[in-house]
């Protein structure tokens, strides 16, 4: 069958986590605590965690790490065989670091309109690109990936990040330990916006576990055409088969234009070049916070501006 590989997948241990991060030096990044924005809004404190920060520049070296790390020690990748993922970006980008770090091939589906400067920098890492109709997004460049791995199953060792356990399992015994030691334990909302639901399904079961009370808050695009990369409008799409709905407790819309317009003044009065994703992150936090005067708020920035700056919408945003 399948994934049936993926659902017996035996949970690694937290030491495994520390030991593996510091290894590679993926995780324990920075939470920072926003100044200016939320002055006149709210009076709880707002914090950001800065995952571009990580090797690969985003929160995605985190699932790449585990998932490449799980399948060397099950023994997959023997011969030739490739890893394999459909990626928009960050993952395929972490998934080519490190497998280029250790000796993997690695093959990324991806939609044929994907930021540019992403397909150039896969390139240079050596990853091998299958681009799909643009029209089909991110579903389609999965449903080629599927497809590749049943027809040719000697070839390739599909990740597929959307049902792979090791996804939501490198936030729960990694991000959500840094959140709450990061917070000495004050935490009471986690905010972020959702693609495969990894970061989001981790964190939150982790931290429910550590203090039930923490309220989870999933960010979601406010249409199914949307300029937030990264993240899926489930209500028009593929539901991931790792997300886990009953960990929702508020789920809050954002639209494109607040989500750039807050990784503007991301930049310009907090000092973090955030992308789209972290944009529409930290507008939800306000939203939230506005109604709160002493709760303790943390939104997940996924990754930075930098790769984007390319394309004309962040040209004349930064004009």
């Amino acid at each position: 069958m399948m994934h049936s590989h993926w659902r017996s997948t035996n949970r690694l241990t937290r030491e495994d986590a520390e030991v593996g991060a510091d290894a590679v030096s993926v995780g324990n990044t920075p939470l920072v605590r926003l100044q200016r924005i939320p002055t006149g809004i709210t009076t709880a404190a707002i914090y950001v965690k800065c995952e571009w920060l990580n090797p690969a520049g985003s929160v995605k070296d985190r699932p790449a790490f585990w998932m490449i790390r799980d399948a060397e020690r099950r023994g997959l990748l023997q011969g030739e065989r490739s890893l394999l993922d459909s990626t928009s970006g960050n993952t395929g980008i972490a998934l080519a670091q490190i497998g280029a770090s250790r000796g993997h091939r690695v093959t990324l589906c991806m939609p044929a309109n994907a930021n540019a400067a992403r397909q150039r920098l896969l390139r240079l890492l050596g990853a091998r690109l299958i681009l799909t109709d643009p029209l089909e997004g991110d579903d389609g460049a999965r449903t080629t990936a599927k497809r590749m791995a049943i027809e040719n199953p000697n070839d390739y060792v599909y990740l597929d990040q959307y049902s792979n356990p090791m996804n939501w399992q490198s936030h729960y015994y990694g991000t959500a330990p840094e959140i709450w030691r990061q917070t000495d334990g004050t935490i009471t909302h986690f905010v972020a916006c959702m693609g495969t639901s990894g970061t989001f399904t981790g964190n939150s079961r982790r931290l429910a576990e550590l203090n039930p009370a923490i309220e989870r808050i999933a960010v979601q695009p406010d249409a199914a055409y949307h300029g937030i990369e990264g993240t899926k409008h489930y209500a028009t799409s593929d539901v991931p088969p790792i997300f886990d709905p009953s960990l929702v407790d508020l789920q809050v819309e954002v639209s494109t234009e607040e989500a750039q317009e807050m990784a503007r003044r991301l930049a310009r009065e907090e000092g973090l070049p955030a992308g789209t994703s972290g944009g529409a992150a930290v507008s939800a936090a306000l939203k939230v916070g506005k109604d709160l005067s002493s709760a303790v708020i943390v939104a997940i920035l996924p990754d930075n501006v930098m790769k984007a700056l390319a394309d004309p919408n962040w040209a004349e945003q930064t004009s």
